[in-house]
C-alpha cells in the first residue's frame, strides 16, 4: 500500500498533503493486508510492485483473466454515513465476481484510493474492507496506492477503484458457447442491492424526505445500514461449484438488473427463462419500489432484485449444484431453464404474494 509521498515535507503540507498521515495510514493498513497473503506471493524489498509467482505446473494451458471496477455512487452514502468499513468488501466483490464469469480463480487484486485529505484511520478502515472482501474470495492485497488530492477532491471525499487477476485453464473457460438448450439456470440470493442503482436509491431517499438514521422494521435496523450493506462474495463458491458440477456459464447480476447481465452470457441462438414465482425480492427491494414510486420494470432494469450470481449448469446436475451452494451456506434455488430463442434472458410469471 503505497502512498503519494513525493515533495519536501513543508512545502507539501502548504499545498495540502500531509506525507506524515500517508505513512501513518500505510502503517494502518499492514495488519489488514497481512490477512490475505497467499503463498505464492514473493516479497518485493523495493515496495514498488507486488510480486506473485504464478505456478505454471498446476495448468496445462494457463490463461490470466484480469478486471477492473469501483462501487459507484454507493460511496456518497458511505461518506454521508461516516462508515467506511465495508465499502471495501463491495469493490472486491464487484472486481472478483467478474473474474469467475469466466471460471478464473482470483490470485490477487490491487486496489487504488483517491481522497481530498488523508485521515489514516479512515483509510485503513476502507484498506480493512478491502482486505475483508480479499479475505472472502480467497485471494491476496499485493499492492496499492493511497492519492491525496486536494483542490481535486474535498477533504472528507474519497473514491476507490481496485484491480484483480484471476487465472484459468484454457479448455476450462466458461461463457455462451458451452450453453445448451435445456440447461439449468441456478440463482444465488443477493445481500441487497449490492453496489448497483445507488443513483436511483440516494434519488429516492432525497426526494422522499427519507433519514438514513430511522429505524425500518421490516428492513430489521436504520435505513443507512440497510442501504450499505455488503455486497456478498461469491468467488469462493463459484470456483468450489465449477469443480464439482458441470457449469456452463456464470452471470454476475450488476447494472442493468438480471435479465440484462444474464444475456451476455447466452448464446444467439438460446434464450433463458427465467420464473419470478421461483423467489421474493428481499423487503428493501419492495420499500425502495414504494418509497420513490419505482415501476417494476424500472426496478428490474436497475437492481439485481435478490439475485447477485446465476449459474448455467447442466439440468441432470441441478440439484447437486443446489447441494454444494447450500452446503457452502448460499442460498439458491432453480430460477429457470434454457430454451430455444435469440440471446435474450426474459422473466416470467409473479412473486410470491405480488
Amino acid at each position: 500500500m503505497a502512498a503519494d509521498s513525493t515533495g519536501t515535507t513543508g512545502a507539501y503540507a502548504a499545498a495540502g498533503v500531509d506525507i506524515a498521515a500517508g505513512e501513518r495510514a500505510v502503517d494502518l493498513m499492514k495488519a489488514h493486508v497481512a490477512r490475505t497473503r497467499r503463498p505464492e506471493q514473493v516479497n518485493d524489498a523495493s515496495g514498488f510492485a507486488g510480486l506473485f509467482r504464478l505456478d505454471v505446473g498446476r495448468y496445462k494451458d494457463p490463461v490470466l483473466a484480469t478486471s477492473t471496477d469501483g462501487v459507484g455512487t454507493k460511496l456518497l452514502l458511505a461518506q454521508r454515513l461516516d462508515r467506511h468499513d465495508t465499502i471495501g468488501i463491495d469493490l472486491v466483490a464487484m472486481v472478483v465476481d467478474d473474474l469467475v464469469v469466466s471460471g478464473a480463480e482470483p490470485l490477487f487484486m490491487t486496489d487504488y484510493i483517491a481522497c481530498g485529505s488523508v485521515v489514516p484511520e479512515r483509510i485503513a478502515e476502507i484498506v480493512g474492507g478491502i482486505a475483508e472482501g480479499c479475505h472472502q474470495a480467497g485471494c491476496a492485497l499485493i499492492g496499492g496506492e493511497t492519492a491525496e488530492h486536494p483542490g481535486a477532491m474535498d477533504p472528507d471525499e474519497y473514491d476507490i477503484a481496485g484491480a484483480g487477476t484471476g487465472v484459468v485453464e484454457g479448455d476450462a473457460v466458461l461463457g455462451p458457447d458451452r450453453v445448451r438448450e435445456g440447461d439449468a439456470v441456478i440463482a444465488m440470493a443477493s445481500s441487497g442491492p449490492h453496489s448497483n442503482g445507488y443513483s436511483l436509491i440516494r434519488r429516492i431517499v432525497d426526494e422522499a424526505g427519507l433519514d438514513l438514521d430511522d429505524r425500518v422494521p421490516e428492513l430489521g435496523g436504520d435505513l443507512g445500514s440497510a442501504l450499505l450493506e455488503p455486497t456478498r462474495v461469491y468467488a469462493k463458491d463459484c470456483v468450489a461449484l465449477t469443480g464439482a458440477v458441470e457449469v456452463h456459464a456464470y452471470a454476475h447480476v450488476t447494472g442493468g438488473g438480471l435479465a440484462s447481465n444474464l444475456s451476455r452470457s447466452l448464446p444467439g441462438h438460446l434464450d433463458a427463462v427465467l420464473d419470478r414465482s421461483t423467489w421474493t425480492p428481499a423487503p428493501v427491494f419492495g420499500y425502495l419500489a414504494e418509497k420513490g414510486s419505482v415501476a417494476r420494470e424500472d426496478m428490474e432494469a436497475t437492481f439485481n432484485m435478490g439475485v447477485g450470481m446465476v449459474a448455467v449448469v447442466a439440468a441432470d446436475h441441478a440439484e447437486r449444484a443446489l447441494g454444494v451452494l447450500a452446503d457452502r451456506g448460499v442460498p439458491a434455488w432453480r430460477l429457470g431453464e434454457v430454451v430455444a430463442g435469440s440471446g435474450r434472458a426474459h422473466l416470467t410469471g409473479e412473486h410470491p404474494g405480488a
